[in-house]
């Protein structure tokens, strides 16, 4: 009995070790899935459209130099390296390795990484084509992003974005069409959405008044996470930046304060009174309120004075939107950058965009179930066949409506009629095209409507005209 239990004991750890697995914070996609996603993508490809927007790639490694600095401190943290192709190790010395320097070995060791977000490779991308492009450019990318972050609910480590940009125009037109764009993707996908908007020249503006104009890197920051951390824990980051107690008590009505888009803009410009970077903001945010209310954006709008969207190149308008009727992050968020392509040596280049995070709305519409029924309805028609020469029959029938661009599958061997019914139940087809010996004697076929039951005897052409219609 004791050996049986160590030979039981020693198979079950070498079947945990060799059963495969992915890394933590990636998934897999099933065909269900990836229907799902395809809507996703597609009804945003859509609107996108609509709108004049064109779509581009671009490479899923960059070079560090490119993707270094932008993020801020945290952002380049989170950034996937990758190790040098060959002996990485040989332009390192021991004394290098000994002393345990990530941050200097990394630089030796590691000269691309995967890219973080899809706008600082669009901006390498605006700045080596600037020559080919009109402008304003105006472009959208749908592909993945990679972030060394700790995997939890709604945070991936893999995930996908889609971005839609405008580069080489500084009209707050932009902003306005970018905010109707998502007032109509969530129209389409039925998500009851939240539009939060700020502006950092505000945040500048608050970060003179409080005495701490030097520091506007780390309030922004620290107040970007008020809904996960809290006040008192934004309070407490705050202090440990340097930031002196008055200040964060001159903050503090800031942070807090209540009403109505009017009444919040009224209160800050009175706050705001001696900054003109900051009233800069607050005519900024007005224009954009203006044109929202003229256009009858019917999404709700929000000004919410400590949304401060955590990375570094945001210069003007910057937008988060939150889906009301689940708890998870912001779904789309972005901003206006006017400095981003002047880092790779191009001036005067202003742009804006906003990033749907696919992977959230995903999460969003599998909670509330909002996909459409037929989804998965891909295949139109099975052809269940009883033996070889009625297989025969029905790829030749099946030839005839793929001609016609129906989407049809035939059943590959003739096994119990049971077990092809059941694939197509389990493929959700909504009709079976059964070919027997005498319906193919006189060339025809039992077309059953798998949702009804109900059973017809059809020629190849009456099968072609009923699913048509």
């Amino acid at each position: 009995k004791k050996d049986v239990n160590i030979n039981f004991i020693k198979y079950s750890f070498l079947d945990m070790a060799s059963k495969p697995s992915i890394p933590k914070g990636t998934r897999d996609f099933a065909p269900i899935e990836m229907a799902r996603r395809n809507y996703i993508f597609n009804t945003i490809k859509d609107v996108f459209a609509l709108y004049g927007f064109q779509q581009i790639e671009t490479p899923a490694m960059e070079n560090l130099s490119t993707l270094m600095g932008k993020y801020g401190e945290e952002g380049d943290k989170l950034l996937f390296k990758i190790l040098n192709s060959g002996d990485f190790l040989s332009g390192v010395e021991q004394a290098e390795l000994e002393g345990r320097n990530s941050v200097k070995l990394t630089s030796k060791i590691s000269e691309k990484g995967l890219r973080y977000d899809l706008t600082v490779p669009f901006a390498r991308f605006v700045v080596m084509n600037r020559d080919k492009l009109s402008f304003p450019f105006k472009r959208f990318q749908i592909q993945p992003v990679w972030r060394a972050d700790r995997p939890q609910k709604g945070r991936y480590r893999e995930f996908y974005q889609c971005d839609v940009d405008v580069v080489g125009s500084n009209s707050l037109l932009n902003e306005v069409e970018l905010m109707q764009i998502v007032d109509e993707v969530y129209r389409r996908l039925g998500i009851n959405v939240c539009i939060k908007i700020n502006n950092r020249k505000i945040l500048t503006g608050i970060a003179e008044m409080i005495g701490e104009a030097d520091k506007i890197v780390d309030i922004t920051v620290a107040i970007d996470k008020l809904d996960k951390i809290g006040l008192d824990k934004v309070n407490e980051e705050l202090a440990e930046k340097g930031i002196s107690a008055e200040a964060i008590a001159k903050l503090q009505p800031v942070i807090l304060l209540k009403g109505s888009n009017e009444e919040k803009l009224q209160t800050i410009k009175t706050v705001l009174a001696s900054s003109e970077i900051g009233l800069k903001g607050v005519a900024e945010v007005e224009e954009i309120l203006e044109f929202v209310n003229l256009l009858g954006v019917k999404t709700e709008v929000e000004l919410d004075l400590t949304l401060a969207r955590g990375l570094n190149y945001y210069t003007g308008a910057i937008f988060e939107v939150k889906a009301k009727d689940v708890q998870i992050g912001s779904i789309t968020g972005g901003g206006r950058y006017d400095n981003l392509t002047g880092v790779f040596g191009v001036d005067g280049l202003s742009g804006v965009g906003i990033s749907f995070g696919a992977d959230r709305i995903y999460d969003v519409l599998n909670q509330l179930e909002l996909y459409p029924s037929d989804l998965m309805q891909a295949t139109k028609v099975l052809f269940a066949v009883f033996g070889n020469e009625e297989l025969k029959f029905a790829i030749e029938c099946a030839k005839e409506m793929r001609a016609a661009g129906i989407p049809v599958e035939v059943y590959p061997e003739p096994v119990k009629m049971k077990k092809q019914m059941s694939y197509a139940n389990d493929k959700n087809i909504p009709f079976v095209a059964i070919v027997g010996e005498n319906e193919m004697n006189e060339g025809k076929l039992t077309l059953k409507n798998m949702t009804t039951g109900e059973q017809s005897l059809v020629t190849p052409e009456e099968l072609l005209a009923a699913i048509k219609a």
